[in-house]
């Protein structure tokens, strides 16, 4: 889980893009440790530093970072893609929307109805989107990462890939990561060289970073501790809190069917904000979109989201400040679409399986 912005960023988006993209393949390779940090005057100076600000014993700190290694794979996959790699909709989609997480995703939402009836009523957030989450982020737990959290954001934060356009801003956000994680682990008695996650540090069925667990992961099964690694509850919970606390507008719906009138349309003007709901329905349409139906009626602001589809036309929707919400954990019109179209996959079996 990245920080927010109130208009996507491309890096950071970009390396939520491609973690997504390669979660499965990455989380299936060993991550081969290279040397550790204890010799590294700077990762020894950033540990005395970080215990100072954190009120954390010194030698824990030190102990818990130099025991860290370096992961070449982890420097490899953080990386931008290519220049001009055509991005593709119908390709992406079928990553994530397909019959294994569409039968683990019902078999979750059996298993735990409860939790996401009472998750849906306390915070308006849909059970289908939450299941969408989870479903699009580890298959509900299957898919959590193989890599040392410890050791990710430890590369992350040290060895950032100089080549990376933005190295320095990106090697002092997995700093502050790093802080985030030990400091939590720390103050819940979890061993720091345990946790395993993805390649980018973000952990358990959630994927959240650690400055994401420690805002918006909450106990919700009731036990006095969060859980996110073992607790589908807790899991439930911390997405269903995380969306609220990005203003989910219960009841709206995440984006709407849109055509265009050739006459009067000025697609840079309405692609111009990015996912960024700015244009009234007025204005929308003013500009050439077309919308019907309850869509006409849309009491908030509306964005253009388009699709690529390589060599084919884009797709697009009208988006919602709920579809935006979406973007906020995973800063993709991309990731958004999968994880809608997912939750609403795994929302009609279900009726099915009601209703056969």
């Amino acid at each position: 889980m990245v920080k927010t912005a109130h208009k996507t960023r491309p890096a950071k988006r970009a390396i939520r893009h491609r973690r997504l993209a390669r979660h499965q393949a990455a989380s299936r390779q060993p991550a081969l440790p290279g040397p550790i940090y204890a010799q590294r005057t700077d990762a020894m100076l950033a540990a005395d530093d970080i215990a100072a600000r954190r009120d954390l014993p010194p030698d824990w700190v030190r102990q818990a970072i130099g025991q860290a290694h370096y992961l070449p794979q982890v420097a490899r996959f953080i990386q931008p893609p290519p220049p001009g790699t055509p991005k593709n909709w119908q390709v992406y989609r079928s990553r994530f929307i397909d019959p294994v997480r569409i039968r683990a995703g019902v078999q979750f939402w059996q298993d735990n109805q409860q939790m996401l009836t009472r998750a849906q009523e306390q915070t308006g957030v849909p059970a289908e989107i939450i299941v969408g989450i989870l479903g699009v982020e580890t298959i509900y737990g299957q898919q959590m990462g193989s890599f040392r959290v410890i050791d990710a954001l430890t590369t992350l934060a040290f060895d950032f890939p100089a080549s990376h356009p933005r190295a320095a801003a990106r090697s002092e956000f997995f700093k502050a990561e790093l802080e985030q994680f030990l400091s939590l682990t720390h103050r819940t008695g979890m061993d720091p060289l345990m946790p395993l996650g993805s390649f980018a540090g973000a952990m358990g069925m959630t994927q959240f970073m650690p400055s994401s667990w420690v805002k918006y992961a909450i106990d919700f099964d009731g036990d006095d501790r969060v859980d996110l690694f073992n607790s589908a509850a807790d899991a439930i919970g911390s997405v269903a809190n995380y969306f609220k606390a990005f203003n989910w507008q219960a009841g709206l719906p995440t984006h709407y069917a849109v055509r265009f009138d050739s006459a009067t349309l000025s697609l840079p003007a309405l692609l111009a904000p990015d996912i960024l709901p700015t244009f009234s329905v007025e204005s929308f349409v003013a500009h050439g979109a077309v919308l019907e139906g309850a869509a006409l009626q849309h009491p908030g602001k509306l964005a253009l989201v388009e699709l690529q589809n390589g060599d084919a036309p884009p797709s697009y929707v009208a988006g919602t400040e709920n579809f935006y919400a979406i973007t906020r954990y995973n800063w993709s019109s991309y990731y958004a679409m999968a994880v809608i179209e997912l939750g609403q996959e795994v929302a009609q079996e279900m009726a099915r399986a009601r209703n056969p």
